[in-house]
């Protein structure tokens, strides 16, 4: 008897504990259907799917009105993910601005700084005797009866050009030194293939190459009061005679124009079709003329200009007057592309 009562107290303990479980288990789903399942997942009772709160979907765009609405930004308050604030660091490459169809330089190129080459060294020696004649024209400025004849003479040309203005300023320059001085190679003046005079030194002798009226002009100008930045001294290729050949270019209103050795109106550089220009000199130093891209089809991934020359790494200013008449297409000359 005693043995039944435990046994039957067993039984009961054990399936008061059975009820206990299942109670728990029943509790611990109801808790986990109310946070609900991930989206994409599958409930293991069937009704439990029956059962699950609708699924909730948001934008990030949506995230960021909602919080530029809460904080004061305005009802219509609206930020894009995709836009960086302005205080953002950030390594994106910025947007690439389109290069211009023309250059501001003569003849509608561009230009950079040429390599040290032998011109680099002409016009730095150039520089030093301008520097010398300066001081020559200031003495003349000051005491004019003390003045040698030659500055005496380049100084009232200076004064004509500077009587006049406008176009008529670069008309008096180009016209009073191309009556000055009498056109003489430097090898049968000087013995040499090239030099560059400065102008007092030329009106001394009365005689120049092309060089030598470019670099008049120049400082003629500049002595009257023309901006020396809006002056060129250009070197280049006279295609239709096969030489080499230097003039001066002014800027005048925007517009480009050439003072010739060989020329006594001023000429448009658009209308100069025979010459092909390689170097511009003035204050900034030796530059190379470059071609820009809308004058010739992009290659690959190019981002800079290229030169307007074929090979302008090599390419020198010869101050040669006589080519070699054999080909075409001369070594060493710049191609407008």
């Amino acid at each position: 008897m005693k043995s039944l009562k435990i046994a039957s107290s067993a039984v009961v303990a054990v399936a008061a504990f059975s009820i206990s479980l299942c109670a728990a288990s029943s509790a611990f789903a109801a808790d986990e259907l109310s946070l609900g399942n991930p989206a994409g997942e599958l409930a293991p009772a069937s009704d439990a799917a029956a059962n699950r709160p609708p699924a909730t979907f948001f934008t990030i765009t949506d995230v960021l009105a909602k919080l530029d609405r809460q904080r004061g930004r305005g009802p219509n308050a609206i930020r894009t993910a995709s836009l960086a604030p302005l205080n953002t660091a950030t390594d994106a490459l910025p947007a690439a601005k389109p290069l211009p169809p023309v250059g501001a330089e003569p003849f509608g190129l561009f230009t950079f700084r040429a390599p040290e080459n032998g011109l680099w060294r002409k016009w730095r020696g150039l520089e030093s005797d301008l520097a010398r004649e300066q001081t020559v024209l200031e003495h003349c400025r000051e005491n004019a009866a003390g003045c040698p004849p030659n500055a005496a003479q380049f100084l009232r040309l200076i004064n004509a050009v500077k009587s006049r203005s406008g176009r008529d300023r670069l008309d008096e320059a180009n016209r009073a030194v191309n009556q000055a001085i009498r056109y003489v190679t430097d090898f049968a003046q000087h013995g040499e293939a090239d030099r560059w005079t400065a102008p007092l030194a030329t009106f001394a002798t009365g005689k120049g190459d092309c060089e030598d009226y470019a670099i008049a002009k120049y400082i003629a100008l500049s002595e009257a009061g023309f901006p020396r930045e809006e002056l060129r001294l250009v070197l280049g290729r006279d295609r239709a005679i096969r030489q080499d050949h230097a003039v001066l270019a002014a800027r005048l209103d925007g517009h480009w124009l050439i003072l010739d050795s060989r020329r006594s109106d001023l000429i448009d550089d658009g209308d100069l079709d025979n010459f092909t220009p390689m170097f511009a000199i003035n204050e900034r130093g030796v530059q190379l003329f470059a071609a820009p891209y809308a004058k010739r089809l992009p290659l690959g991934d190019e981002l800079d200009a290229a030169p307007a020359a074929a090979n302008a790494a090599d390419a020198e200013w010869t101050g040669v007057e006589d080519f070699s008449s054999s080909g075409t297409q001369l070594p060493g000359l710049p191609l407008l592309l």
